[in-house]
């Protein structure tokens, strides 16, 4: 993350001071300003520049009341609106003193999920609690993804340093390197109450600073955003599609077949090839083999059916106009690793004849014979894009229960691929459900819930969850005709976690499994993630 470098002199010289006379401005008549309780006020241009830009707003009845101070709920909220954050309403709660209707609750999430805040105990935000100076350094800090010295030799330049707490003294030094915050009269007071006119000048340095002006005004760069089609309709399917940031469809729609005369089955749907060139969205229909490992042996292993097959899916790209095909391949016999690759290989070469790529979903390497039929490095080699699962950690039928998708086991897979396959031809594929596990003493169950089942299940039972920070997922649990029910929740802060490390790699995009399953949130989640790891 490149450094933010010091404010211009112009800037130092408004810094963040308490008890010093204020500057005095020209008299200006009601109109020109927004807020009628801001002429005297030393932040008087930052609170005008800030509210044009909707990041602050008033009290009511035009008053700002610069002197009052700020709230945990009100800082993270102007705070999230400087880095053009939108508000997550999100299906799952996080805080029990945060409730749904409250005016900041889209706002505490959306900084939640991004890691920019963090609770106040057990299960609460506090969010009417006042913030202090050292609380506000370390967050803006940290929404800046500015790093801080962890060591124990930092020397900060106050008489009151000692009062600084531990776990904000470097965030006090960086805000201070980076002329966000400095003392008054060699003291940084970092216990005092941060007021409404000093948040605004906080935040309109940042947003005046030449690199962070430029960085919150650039519209992030558009990476793949690839969801599969499952159990819906087209009609279904594009509901969702219009609420998503999905720009690459995968409808199930060509599949091996057992039948000598047409190998492949074809299940091409016009009104979604319609709405696909009206809303200007790439298809890239999947190619399935049933999870039939006859079939795809005979498939793979016969050249003339498989020349066909090839020839046919050519046709079909050109034909129908698709941007490429997604090879979906699951119960492939581990002797068939060779034909797998010589298929990807030629299918590619043919497809890009006609504009078309392809593209291969891949399990995790874990050793297996489930994935012993994938060569990574000679299929991240053949085909355009290599498509990691990173789910099923725990799958149907597991008899230990545990996580679908777990940030360390999704990162180790990531780390993985990434040394056989190039970031540039890596799309990370995230779940949108979860599993509800019954444990019993001979073993656990489970059933795959959607996010929309889950939220449901948990609304109907009593029930307890708590954040996993090494897992980044929340852990639910209740009980149900004397069985214990556990439940390693999916949701817009787990999915933003696993966003935000594979996006650090620079890979080419992502997907989800599958679309219809999410909650609406999900999506606002995901657009604020893909703007803040660009930063």
């Amino acid at each position: 993350m490149k450094k933010l470098h010091k404010l211009v002199a112009v800037i130092m010289t408004s810094m963040l001071t308490i008890g010093t006379t204020s500057p005095i401005y020209a008299a200006t008549t009601k109109s020109s300003q927004p807020f009628d309780d801001i002429s005297s006020s030393f932040a008087r241009q930052n609170i005008i520049d800030l509210a044009k830009e909707g990041i602050i707003d008033g009290t009511g009845d035009r008053k700002f009341e610069p002197k009052k101070n700020v709230t945990r709920a009100e800082f993270i909220t102007m705070t999230s609106r400087l880095l053009k954050l939108q508000p997550v309403d999100s299906d799952i709660v996080t805080f029990s003193d945060v409730p749904r209707s409250a005016w900041y609750y889209g706002w505490v999430q959306a900084g939640i999920h991004l890691g920019i805040v963090e609770g106040k105990g057990m299960n609460q935000f506090q969010p009417d609690t006042r913030i202090t100076r050292q609380e506000a350094a370390v967050l803006i800090v940290r929404a800046l993804k500015e790093e801080r010295d962890s060591s124990a030799n930092v020397e900060l330049p106050y008489q009151d340093r000692m009062k600084v707490a531990d776990w904000a003294v470097s965030s006090v030094q960086v805000a201070l390197k980076l002329g966000l915050m400095r003392g008054d009269q060699g003291s940084f007071r970092p216990n005092d109450y941060v007021t409404r006119e000093e948040t605004a000048a906080i935040l309109d340095r940042v947003f005046k600073d030449s690199y962070w002006s430029k960085v919150l005004n650039t519209t992030p760069a558009s990476n793949i955003q690839l969801g599969w089609q499952n159990a819906s309709t087209t009609a279904q399917y594009i509901a969702t599609i219009k609420q998503s940031t999905i720009n690459t469809l995968v409808p199930r729609w060509f599949f091996f077949d057992n039948n000598n005369d047409k190998p492949l089955a074809n299940y091409v749907d016009s009104s979604l090839l319609t709405y696909a060139k009206q809303n200007n969205k790439k298809i890239w229909a999947m190619l399935g083999n049933r999870s039939n490992a006859e079939w795809t042996h005979t498939a793979l292993t016969d050249l003339v059916r498989r020349d066909n097959i090839i020839k046919q899916l050519t046709a079909y790209v050109k034909s129908y106009g698709l941007a490429g095909i997604n090879v979906d391949f699951e119960n492939v016999s581990p002797q068939d690793r060779l034909p797998l690759t010589s298929f990807v290989t030629e299918l590619t070469k043919s497809l890009h004849t006609v504009g078309g790529v392809v593209s291969i979903d891949v399990s995790p390497d874990l050793g297996t014979d489930w994935t012993d039929a994938f060569d990574y490095a000679a299929l991240g080699k053949a085909a355009d894009y290599v498509v990691l699962m990173g789910y099923d950690e725990h799958w149907d039928g597991d008899p230990i229960a545990g996580s679908v998708s777990s940030l360390p086991w999704v990162e180790r897979a990531t780390n993985k691929l990434l040394t056989s396959v190039s970031a540039s031809k890596t799309i990370l594929a995230l779940p949108l459900y979860t599993r509800d596990w019954t444990i019993r003493t001979s073993g656990a169950t489970s059933e795959e819930l959607s996010l929309v089942k889950q939220g449901q299940r948990l609304r109907s039972v009593w029930s307890s969850k708590s954040w996993d920070s090494n897992l980044a997922q929340y852990v639910a649990t209740y009980t149900q005709n004397g069985l214990q029910h556990r439940i390693w929740m999916e949701e817009g802060r787990s999915i933003s976690s696993k966003y935000l490390m594979a996006a650090e790699h620079g890979i080419a995009g992502f997907a989800y499994w599958y679309i219809g399953a999410e909650t609406a949130d999900i999506w606002t989640s995901i657009r604020n993630v893909n703007r803040y790891s660009s930063y």
